[in-house]
């Protein structure tokens, strides 16, 4: 029963396949409705790519770590020494 399920299936896919008209996808009716009102720019194949913003170092991210870490210690034992016995 079960290889006559599979070959039903594979029937069906083929015959789905071969369909003269296929429906477009939901994101394709979605898009194709945008751009109907509002089209997009053309764009160039390879765009040159926006204004970059500067990262920041390495370095600084480290000594904001360790300072974060720093802090949260210092913080720690002055509540501890704080702390009534």
């Amino acid at each position: 029963m079960a290889q006559q399920d599979d070959a039903e299936r594979e029937f069906d896919l083929r015959w789905a396949d071969r369909a003269e008209h296929k429906e477009p996808s939901a994101r394709a009716r979605m898009l194709a409705a945008r751009w109907r009102e509002n089209p997009p720019e053309p764009q160039p194949f390879r765009a040159d790519p926006g204004p970059v913003t500067p990262r920041r170092s390495s370095w600084m991210s480290t000594a904001l770590v360790f300072g974060t870490v720093a802090a949260v210690i210092v913080l720690l034992g002055w509540v501890r020494f704080r702390a009534p016995y």
